[in-house]
């Protein structure tokens, strides 16, 4: 197998750092065990842990003012694989990439798996594009897509979707999903039903071409480019629309898809609940669709978020298969320290979730002990289970501090040497 940065120099790293883990894993296992819990068992888990990279992701983001580039970035679907192997080979957690086209379509897609599987990565979830116009496109997007007036930019939409499915059919991906942002900025401007009823034809007609194995993932966003009303805007439009379109058809969350404040914990119950919990883009957000690293501004919420997932999984729920993955934009990091972050502290909170005594948890749910139950959570979320996360990267090969190792290599100066600006870089969401 092929690895971006030289396994001596991450063993290099390790070396240095396994004996003051080594204490630190004995001294937590100690207080774990004193609650009964087995801190190889955790381990075990957060071994187990994976989210996928955005391949977008690996690029510098933006805003609607401009966009600052940074040195060496990926500028193409290739470099940005071996982008995505770096966070994987470091962070231990992060296999998978997710594709977006047609930004990332390529002449041959056997040479792009091949690449891929040569880094001992694997592509999850591919997302289509129809909130944008491409060069030499037909028909226009700007007034829609899959909810357009017009039925042949539907049918535009509709067939671009379907190829993106014969394009991740040739990566092995299983998993189609879809944002639109269809909507109006103007009261009186769209006919709110009837552009729900093109959304739901649209979506049958997608669904109709998945393979039989295959899963479609709806998203939704409450604002942003359509800033008066979304189609597809919340939670309730979402499974609504999933449940209309077909049994493999699930909603997908994306932490900065909501209003202010809003309980997404309760939502994540709720679509679990209903067997229509399909997936997640975490990223982490202050005022609105920030994109910012996961866990940077409400580590919290996130730990609350995968409560209700372990509970799922401690219940044993039908259905119960969510694919995690991240989608944010970095403007001012390197986008893969970022992510190298990002992926970790969404491991960090799984593994704080699985603190969680559930039994201890519930008799004070029906005792209606609304502060215990409440300490309960808090008590979880308050371990640090950094040797966890850093045993689970050292049983791995991975690094025991990524950031440090990626530092060290010096991966990012190099790749600024191999890949001169050409002005061009489709990396990152501008």
């Amino acid at each position: 197998m092929k690895y971006a940065i030289q396994p001596d120099v991450v063993s290099a790293h390790n070396d240095k750092l396994a004996s003051d883990l080594n204490r630190d894993f004995e001294v937590l296992g100690e207080q774990l065990s004193r609650k009964g819990v087995d801190i190889n068992a955790l381990t075990e888990k957060a071994q187990a842990f994976d989210i996928a990279v955005p391949s977008w992701g690996t690029g510098t983001g933006g805003t609607r003012f401009a966009r600052f580039p940074g040195v060496g970035e990926p500028r193409n679907i290739f470099e940005k694989v071996e982008d995505c192997a770096v966070i994987h080979q470091l962070s231990g957690c992060a296999s998978a990439i997710s594709p977006h086209f047609p930004w990332d379509v390529v002449d041959d897609f056997s040479e792009l798996k091949a690449h891929s599987d040569s880094y001992g990565l694997s592509w999850s979830s591919v997302n289509s594009n129809t909130f944008q116009d491409q060069p030499d496109q037909a028909q226009s997007y700007k007034y829609g897509s899959l909810t357009h007036t017009s039925a042949a930019v539907r049918e535009q939409a509709i067939a671009h979707n379907t190829q993106v499915i014969e394009w991740g059919k040739k990566l092995g991906s299983d998993t189609l999903t879809v944002w639109v942002g269809d909507g109006s900025n103007h009261p009186g401007q769209q006919h709110f039903q009837r552009a729900f009823e093109r959304y739901l034809d649209s979506a049958k007609a997608i669904y109709a071409a998945l393979p039989g194995d295959w899963e479609m993932h709806l998203e939704h966003k409450m604002f942003e480019p359509a800033f008066y009303s979304t189609v597809i805007q919340d939670w309730g439009s979402n499974i609504l629309a999933a449940m209309e379109t077909g049994e493999r058809c699930k909603s997908l969350v994306d932490l900065g898809h909501h209003a202010p404040n809003v309980n997404i914990e309760m939502i994540v119950s709720r679509l679990i609940q209903f067997k229509k919990l399909g997936g997640f883009h975490f990223n982490d957000s202050k005022y609105g669709d920030d994109d910012l690293d996961s866990g940077s501004i409400h580590p919290y919420q996130q730990f609350l978020i995968f409560n209700e997932l372990v509970d799922a999984e401690h219940r044993k729920q039908p259905g119960f298969s969510p694919a995690y993955m991240l989608d944010q934009s970095h403007n001012v990091t390197d986008p893969i320290e970022s992510l190298i972050n990002s992926a970790i502290e969404v491991q960090r909170s799984y593994i704080k979730a699985l603190l969680v005594d559930r039994t201890t948890l519930e008799g004070y749910q029906q005792d209606n002990d609304a502060l215990m139950a409440s300490n309960t959570l808090k008590g979880a979320f308050n371990v640090d289970v950094s040797p966890i996360l850093a045993m689970a990267r050292f049983r791995k090969n991975a690094a025991i501090n990524p950031l440090a190792t990626y530092r060290a290599s010096q991966y990012r100066e190099q790749a600024a040497v191999a890949r001169p600006d050409t002005g061009g870089s489709r990396s990152g969401i501008v």
